[in-house]
C-alpha cells in the first residue's frame, strides 16, 4: 500500500496512491480518517481498512473516480506532522569514508551500538521549494536516506521485536549546513543549526508489504528486515550518489530497539537511516580531494533541483530558494570578539 499526503482546498488529505492517482481515504471508507497523524494512531485497524479499500479499486468492485493525479497533486511529505524525528548512522561505507578522508581511523564503537540524534520535527518537509538563509549556503548539502515512520506505540521491546512497529519507509533527504554543523560540534553539542531548517521525506509513505520482493539477508550478526533498494540523487540531472538500502549495517530494527530502550516510541515518530555511502558532497568533497588536490569542491546553490531515487519508494523531487536577506548568525559572534 501507498500512501500520500497532498493540500487540498488548503487542508492536509490522506490519500491511496493507485496506477499514479490518489484516492481520498475518507471518501474510500468513511471510517479512514483524512489526515496521517490519526491514521497511524490506530494504524493496525486504519491500515485493515485502507487495503481492503484499495484491493476493492484494483478489483473494480469500488469504481469510484480518483480526487487526483499524483503528477499535478501538490504534494506535502507524506507524514506532515511526525511526533518526532531521530537520524542514524547505519551505513559503515560512509561513516568509514568520512573518517579517511579527515585521516583519522575508523571509530571502533560504530560496531559496538547504533547511534541517532534528534532532529527538528518540525522542519519536516515534501516535495518542493527548500527555503535557505545566507549562512545554509556555508557548504550547502545534502544526504541520501531511507526513513520509516511508526505505527505503534513501545517501549523496551527487542530488535526481534522492532519492525512489527514499523508502519512505512519513505525517502528522505537530511539537509546540512556544514559550516553551521561543524562550528557548533566544536563544541561537543549537536548537531543543532546546521541540520534544524530542513528535513525533507516522501514523496510517499510505503507499507513494508510491498517491500517484499525485495527482501535480502541482514549483514552477519544483525537482526531485523533489510531490503536491497537502489539509492540515487542528482542535482540539476546529474548523478552524483549511488547507493543500496541493502548497505545498511545496522538495520532500522536495531535502530528503533536503541530508540525504545528506557523510552517511549510512538506513532509518527520518524526515523531516518543515516546516510548511504557517497550520499552527500561532505564525503564526495573529501574524497576526491584525497585523491586529487586540484579536485573541484561542490555545494548546493540556490535554484539547484535535488532530485532522489529509491526503489520502491519513488522519486522526491526539491528545489533549493535563498530567502531575501542577508541575515548571517555566523557573523553575529564577530561583535564581541572585537
Amino acid at each position: 500500500m501507498k500512501l500520500a499526503t497532498y493540500s487540498k482546498n488548503g487542508q492536509q488529505q490522506l490519500a491511496l496512491l493507485i496506477d499514479g492517482k490518489l484516492y481520498d481515504t475518507n471518501k474510500l471508507n468513511p471510517s479512514l480518517p483524512n489526515n496521517m497523524k490519526a491514521m497511524l494512531h490506530n494504524w493496525d485497524t486504519n491500515s485493515a481498512l485502507a487495503k481492503a479499500a484499495e484491493s476493492d479499486i484494483k478489483k473494480g468492485i469500488n469504481s469510484m473516480t480518483a480526487d487526483a493525479e499524483m503528477s499535478s497533486a501538490a504534494l506535502m511529505a507524506p507524514v506532515p506532522e511526525p511526533s518526532s524525528c531521530r537520524d542514524g548512522y547505519a551505513f559503515r561505507q560512509h561513516v568509514a569514508a568520512a573518517r579517511r578522508n579527515r585521516k583519522v581511523d575508523m571509530i571502533a564503537e560504530f560496531d559496538h551500538y547504533p547511534i541517532f540524534y534528534f532532529t527538528n520535527h518540525n522542519a519536516i518537509q515534501g516535495p518542493g521549494d527548500i527555503l535557505c538563509m545566507p549562512d545554509h549556503f556555508q557548504k550547502l548539502d545534502f544526504e541520501l536516506e531511507v526513513a520509516v515512520v511508526l505505527g505503534k506505540k513501545g517501549r523496551n521491546f527487542t530488535a526481534a521485536e522492532a519492525d512489527q512497529y514499523i508502519a512505512g519507509y519513505m525517502i528522505m533527504n537530511d539537509m546540512s549546513a556544514r559550516t553551521l554543523q561543524m562550528e557548533e560540534m566544536l563544541l561537543n553539542l549537536g548537531p543543532a543549526k546546521g541540520k534544524d531548517f530542513s528535513t525533507v521525506i516522501g514523496p510517499i509513505m510505503v507499507t513494508p508489504d510491498e517491500l517484499e520482493p525485495y527482501k535480502v539477508a541482514a549483514k552477519n550478526k544483525h537482526i531485523g528486515n533489510s531490503y536491497k533498494l537502489g539509492m540515487t540523487c542528482k542535482v540539476n540531472g546529474i548523478t552524483v550518489s549511488q547507493g543500496n538500502m541493502a548497505d545498511m549495517d545496522w538495520t532500522f530494527a536495531e535502530i528503533i530497539e536503541r530508540c525504545a530502550y528506557g523510552a517511549d516510541v510512538l506513532p509518527g515518530d520518524v526515523i531516518g537511516s543515516g546516510t548511504v555511502g557517497t550520499g552527500c558532497f561532505l564525503e564526495l568533497n573529501g574524497t576526491g580531494l584525497l585523491n586529487d588536490p586540484n579536485y573541484k569542491v561542490q555545494w548546493l546553490q540556490a535554484g539547484d533541483v535535488v532530485t532522489m531515487e529509491i526503489d520502491g519508494l519513488g522519486v522526491l523531487s526539491n528545489t533549493i530558494i535563498a530567502e531575501k536577506t542577508e541575515w548571517s548568525i555566523l557573523n553575529e559572534k564577530k561583535k564581541f570578539l572585537s
